[in-house]
Protein backbone atom coordinates (compact mmCIF):
# COMPACT_ATOMS: atom_id res chain seq x y z
CA UNK A 1 0.00 0.00 0.00
CA UNK A 2 1.12 3.43 -0.92
CA UNK A 3 1.89 5.53 2.00
CA UNK A 4 1.28 9.43 1.67
CA UNK A 5 3.80 11.30 3.65
CA UNK A 6 2.72 14.72 5.55
CA UNK A 7 4.72 17.13 5.71
CA UNK A 8 6.45 17.40 9.06
CA UNK A 9 5.26 20.46 10.81
CA UNK A 10 5.94 21.62 14.36
CA UNK A 11 3.83 20.82 17.37
CA UNK A 12 2.75 17.53 15.62
CA UNK A 13 3.24 14.18 16.47
CA UNK A 14 4.79 11.36 13.92
CA UNK A 15 5.65 7.52 13.97
CA UNK A 16 8.73 7.48 11.18
CA UNK A 17 9.84 4.06 9.71
CA UNK A 18 11.73 2.29 7.28
CA UNK A 19 13.67 -0.72 6.26
CA UNK A 20 16.50 -2.08 4.25
CA UNK A 21 15.58 -2.36 0.80
CA UNK A 22 14.94 -5.12 -0.26
CA UNK A 23 14.53 -5.81 3.43
CA UNK A 24 18.28 -6.02 3.57
CA UNK A 25 19.97 -5.70 7.19
CA UNK A 26 20.71 -2.03 7.99
CA UNK A 27 22.58 -2.86 11.73
CA UNK A 28 25.09 -5.47 11.62
CA UNK A 29 26.35 -5.68 14.67
CA UNK A 30 26.63 -3.19 17.84
CA UNK A 31 28.63 -0.77 16.31
CA UNK A 32 25.99 -0.22 13.75
CA UNK A 33 23.23 0.33 16.30
CA UNK A 34 25.26 3.07 18.94
CA UNK A 35 26.57 5.01 15.78
CA UNK A 36 23.20 5.29 14.29
CA UNK A 37 21.59 6.59 17.95
CA UNK A 38 24.85 9.14 17.84
CA UNK A 39 23.57 10.84 14.18
CA UNK A 40 20.10 10.71 15.83
CA UNK A 41 21.28 12.83 18.66
CA UNK A 42 23.59 14.96 16.10
CA UNK A 43 20.74 15.45 13.60
CA UNK A 44 17.37 14.72 15.02
CA UNK A 45 17.36 16.28 18.82
CA UNK A 46 17.65 19.65 17.58
CA UNK A 47 14.44 19.82 16.05
CA UNK A 48 12.14 16.75 17.20
CA UNK A 49 11.24 15.07 20.74
CA UNK A 50 11.79 11.60 20.83
CA UNK A 51 9.36 9.49 22.56
CA UNK A 52 9.45 5.85 21.77
CA UNK A 53 12.20 3.95 19.49
CA UNK A 54 13.31 0.45 18.54
CA UNK A 55 16.06 -0.44 15.75
CA UNK A 56 16.06 -3.81 14.43
CA UNK A 57 17.85 -5.62 11.94
CA UNK A 58 16.77 -4.70 8.77
CA UNK A 59 14.27 -2.01 10.03
CA UNK A 60 13.23 0.95 12.60
CA UNK A 61 10.56 3.01 14.08
CA UNK A 62 10.62 5.81 15.81
CA UNK A 63 7.63 8.15 18.00
CA UNK A 64 8.63 12.18 17.72
CA UNK A 65 7.09 15.59 18.15
CA UNK A 66 8.92 18.22 16.31
CA UNK A 67 9.61 21.02 18.62
CA UNK A 68 7.41 24.40 18.10
CA UNK A 69 10.48 26.51 17.56
CA UNK A 70 13.35 23.57 16.07
CA UNK A 71 16.84 24.49 16.32
CA UNK A 72 17.90 24.76 12.81
CA UNK A 73 21.37 25.68 11.61
CA UNK A 74 21.25 28.93 9.39
CA UNK A 75 18.01 30.17 11.40
CA UNK A 76 18.50 32.55 13.99
CA UNK A 77 14.64 33.85 14.26
CA UNK A 78 12.61 31.34 13.62
CA UNK A 79 9.45 33.73 14.05
CA UNK A 80 10.97 35.76 10.87
CA UNK A 81 11.20 32.71 8.77
CA UNK A 82 8.68 31.44 6.54
CA UNK A 83 6.68 27.70 7.52
CA UNK A 84 7.20 26.24 4.44
CA UNK A 85 11.13 27.03 4.47
CA UNK A 86 11.48 25.38 8.23
CA UNK A 87 9.48 22.12 7.32
CA UNK A 88 11.68 21.72 4.27
CA UNK A 89 14.40 22.06 6.98
CA UNK A 90 12.65 19.66 9.09
CA UNK A 91 12.48 17.20 7.17
CA UNK A 92 16.13 17.67 5.15
CA UNK A 93 17.62 17.15 8.89
CA UNK A 94 15.66 13.33 9.03
CA UNK A 95 17.20 12.57 5.42
CA UNK A 96 20.64 14.18 6.35
CA UNK A 97 20.64 11.40 9.26
CA UNK A 98 20.02 8.59 7.23
CA UNK A 99 22.09 9.63 4.11
CA UNK A 100 25.07 9.78 6.66
CA UNK A 101 24.44 6.61 7.56
CA UNK A 102 24.07 5.12 4.67
CA UNK A 103 27.48 6.66 4.11
CA UNK A 104 29.19 4.97 6.73
CA UNK A 105 27.46 1.90 6.16
CA UNK A 106 28.54 1.45 2.81
CA UNK A 107 31.96 2.49 3.25
CA UNK A 108 32.47 0.51 6.31
CA UNK A 109 30.95 -2.82 4.67
CA UNK A 110 32.11 -2.03 0.90
CA UNK A 111 28.78 -1.62 -0.83
CA UNK A 112 27.24 1.32 -2.60
CA UNK A 113 23.80 2.38 -3.55
CA UNK A 114 20.59 3.08 -1.53
CA UNK A 115 20.48 1.67 1.79
CA UNK A 116 17.07 2.08 2.34
CA UNK A 117 14.06 1.12 0.69
CA UNK A 118 12.03 4.45 0.87
CA UNK A 119 12.27 8.13 1.61
CA UNK A 120 11.74 7.57 5.08
CA UNK A 121 8.26 7.49 6.24
CA UNK A 122 6.33 9.21 8.15
CA UNK A 123 2.54 9.01 9.56
CA UNK A 124 0.51 11.76 11.78
CA UNK A 125 -0.30 11.09 14.80
CA UNK A 126 -3.42 12.67 15.49
CA UNK A 127 -5.14 10.98 18.90
CA UNK A 128 -4.49 9.93 22.11
CA UNK A 129 -5.29 5.70 21.54
CA UNK A 130 -2.95 6.28 18.41
CA UNK A 131 -0.19 7.35 20.81
CA UNK A 132 -0.44 4.39 23.05
CA UNK A 133 -1.01 1.71 20.09
CA UNK A 134 2.47 2.94 18.35
CA UNK A 135 4.34 2.71 21.75
CA UNK A 136 2.91 -0.64 22.35
CA UNK A 137 3.51 -1.72 18.66
CA UNK A 138 7.26 -0.46 18.86
CA UNK A 139 8.40 -1.82 21.56
CA UNK A 140 6.69 -5.02 21.01
CA UNK A 141 8.27 -5.62 17.62
CA UNK A 142 11.22 -7.18 18.78
CA UNK A 143 8.77 -9.67 20.18
CA UNK A 144 7.25 -10.20 17.17
CA UNK A 145 10.23 -10.85 15.15
CA UNK A 146 11.16 -13.37 17.52
CA UNK A 147 14.46 -11.49 19.29
CA UNK A 148 13.29 -11.93 22.60
CA UNK A 149 10.15 -13.33 25.05
CA UNK A 150 9.49 -9.67 26.34
CA UNK A 151 10.46 -5.83 25.68
CA UNK A 152 13.07 -5.35 27.96
CA UNK A 153 15.50 -8.06 26.84
CA UNK A 154 15.97 -6.37 23.50
CA UNK A 155 18.36 -3.76 24.02
CA UNK A 156 18.28 -1.56 21.25
CA UNK A 157 15.49 0.26 22.04
CA UNK A 158 13.35 2.70 24.43
CA UNK A 159 11.58 0.34 26.68
CA UNK A 160 14.10 0.18 29.23
CA UNK A 161 14.59 3.93 29.47
CA UNK A 162 11.16 4.30 29.86
CA UNK A 163 11.08 2.41 33.11
CA UNK A 164 14.36 3.33 34.40
CA UNK A 165 15.28 6.31 36.61
CA UNK A 166 18.87 6.81 35.13
CA UNK A 167 18.99 10.87 33.39
CA UNK A 168 17.39 10.51 28.97
CA UNK A 169 16.31 12.86 26.53
CA UNK A 170 13.36 10.64 25.92
CA UNK A 171 10.16 12.21 26.97
CA UNK A 172 9.12 9.24 28.92
CA UNK A 173 7.60 11.31 31.81
CA UNK A 174 4.84 12.17 28.97
CA UNK A 175 4.92 8.64 27.96
CA UNK A 176 4.74 6.92 31.59
CA UNK A 177 1.94 9.56 31.50
CA UNK A 178 -0.63 8.65 28.71
CA UNK A 179 -0.34 4.68 30.56
CA UNK A 180 -1.25 6.57 33.33
CA UNK A 181 1.51 5.56 35.86
CA UNK A 182 4.20 3.31 35.78
CA UNK A 183 2.68 0.22 37.05
CA UNK A 184 0.29 0.28 34.34
CA UNK A 185 2.89 0.69 31.55
CA UNK A 186 4.62 -2.50 32.35
CA UNK A 187 1.02 -4.18 32.77
CA UNK A 188 0.43 -2.85 29.04
CA UNK A 189 3.49 -4.30 28.04
CA UNK A 190 3.55 -7.94 30.19
CA UNK A 191 -0.21 -8.32 27.84
CA UNK A 192 0.33 -10.31 24.44
CA UNK A 193 0.03 -7.77 22.39
CA UNK A 194 -1.50 -8.13 18.75
CA UNK A 195 1.10 -6.66 16.46
CA UNK A 196 0.11 -7.78 13.63
CA UNK A 197 -3.75 -6.68 14.59
CA UNK A 198 -1.95 -3.04 15.80
CA UNK A 199 0.02 -2.90 12.26
CA UNK A 200 -2.86 -3.40 10.70
CA UNK A 201 -5.04 -0.63 12.59
CA UNK A 202 -1.85 1.25 11.33
CA UNK A 203 -1.99 0.82 7.90
CA UNK A 204 1.66 0.34 7.77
Amino acid sequence: MATQKPILKPGNFYHIYNRGINSCSIFMETANYEYFLSLYDQHISPVAETYAWVLMGNHFHILVRIKQTPNLQGFKNLEGSNIKTIEKRITQQFSNLFNAYTKAFNKKYGRTGSLFEHTFRRKLINNHEYLKKVILYIHNNPVHHGFCEHPIEYPWSSYSTCISIKPTKLHREEVIGWFDDKANFKFMHDKKVEVIKIERWLEI
